[in-house]
């Protein structure tokens, strides 16, 4: 689908294109310095979904809109998208790890620097997460809007992966 950008949302977009770029460059950096293999596996995981939405952004940037199918609202568990999104087969494959991750015993003891890069993810994917939100609803095509809310909703769910590896490791207690 074409679109014409306004100002405002290409300002916008351009903003999340440098997000992602950041993204991929910090993720990458971690999965080459973790020492857990767990964790790198998750990095590596969360860097190639932050390619796909980078992919997506210019894909718009460049006035085309991804087509979204009737799964979009569900979340990167459960749904792919065309256009440069992920697929439900890598998607399922993050989801089990992260449930292996969640199933580790916690012995409360942990390398300091993969807990480093854990709260500086934790922290960028809070960040993102919100101007996406800011982003969405600056948006007038509808379109435009689900695509990047399935992003949002991928970003969110690297939050909550990360979360849950620094819980389940003793990294992070809430209280």
């Amino acid at each position: 689908m074409n679109i014409t950008l306004t100002q405002k949302e290409r300002l916008l977009l351009e903003d999340q294109k440098s997000h992602e770029e950041l993204c991929i460059k910090k993720y990458t950096d971690y999965a080459n310095r973790a020492q857990d293999p767990q964790l790198k596996q998750m990095f590596e995981k969360h860097a190639q979904h932050e390619q796909q939405h980078l992919n997506t952004i210019n894909q718009i940037l460049n006035g085309q809109v991804p087509a979204m199918n009737n799964q979009q609202g569900q979340g990167s568990q459960q749904g792919g998208q065309q256009g440069g999104m992920q697929n439900q087969q890598q998607s399922g494959q993050g989801t089990q790890s992260i449930k292996q991750i969640q199933n580790a015993s916690t012995s409360g003891s942990y390398n300091e620097k993969d807990k480093e890069f854990c709260d500086d993810l934790l922290m960028t994917e809070k960040y993102v997460s919100g101007t996406y939100d800011i982003t969405i609803f600056e948006c007038g095509d509808n379109n435009l809007r689900q695509t990047l809310n399935h992003i949002q909703k991928e970003e969110q769910q690297h939050g909550a992966d990360i979360f849950n590896y620094m819980q389940s490791h003793g990294m992070y207690t809430p209280q």
